[in-house]
């Protein structure tokens, strides 16, 4: 039989193209078979065990930011606080808390603070009613009792006749704003010795509001 003589260019190249072909395979069948991270691009193989370290990494420093925030927040709240104290012994009204704020509470303040009341030296006369009581002696004992019902006699009476004028006043001064609990703010501010008083007072005794 007559022998075929195959050029050696021919079979060099098919097994180069084989090779390849084969590594072509074997990378698509490895591809396939890794599952693709939702984050990474598409047509792109999955990031290796650094990348997504590296990721997780970022993603825990979402706390760090969150801790950051409120921190931010904190001192946010530290300085309005310091805001509001200044402002409770200035008077600026843009950081008195909200019931402090407007003019009716404000007109309410300077009736109490512009006259004597007798229920602000109610703590005072109680020391001393205190002190009286403890004395063992029958006559001051007696006595005691009988001043500690004249102060709250008096300190209710005081009272009411401050309770309707002050809303007398703000019915004339105020006829259209929303003057309710303005009274009992007033009567709970005048229970406060007048230098313990907050927001401070903002009108002499004896001045008028």
């Amino acid at each position: 039989m007559p022998v075929q003589h195959v050029p050696l260019a021919f079979v060099f190249r098919s097994r180069a193209k084989e090779e390849k072909a084969a590594v072509a395979a074997k990378a698509t069948q490895t591809d396939s078979k890794q599952p693709r991270d939702p984050q990474a691009p598409k047509g792109r193989p999955t990031p290796k065990r650094s990348q997504a370290q590296s990721q997780r990494r970022s993603v825990a420093n979402t706390t760090m930011t969150r801790k950051e925030a409120a921190k931010r927040q904190r001192e946010e709240r530290r300085a309005a606080l310091e805001r509001q104290r200044q402002a409770l012994a200035g008077g600026d009204e843009r950081y008195l808390p909200a019931r402090d704020k407007g003019p009716v509470r404000r007109f309410a303040r300077d009736f109490v603070d512009s006259r004597f009341n007798i229920a602000e030296f109610f703590l005072p006369m109680a020391v001393v009613i205190l002190v009286l009581s403890m004395v063992q002696v029958p006559a001051l004992q007696s006595a005691s009792l009988l001043l500690w019902l004249v102060v709250i006699v008096l300190i209710v009476l005081d009272s009411v006749a401050t309770g309707y004028r002050l809303k007398k006043r703000l019915a004339e001064r105020f006829p259209d704003e929303n003057k309710r609990g303005a009274v009992a703010y007033a009567l709970m501010r005048s229970l406060q010795m007048r230098r313990l008083r907050l927001p401070k007072p903002q009108v002499k005794r004896g001045e008028r509001p």
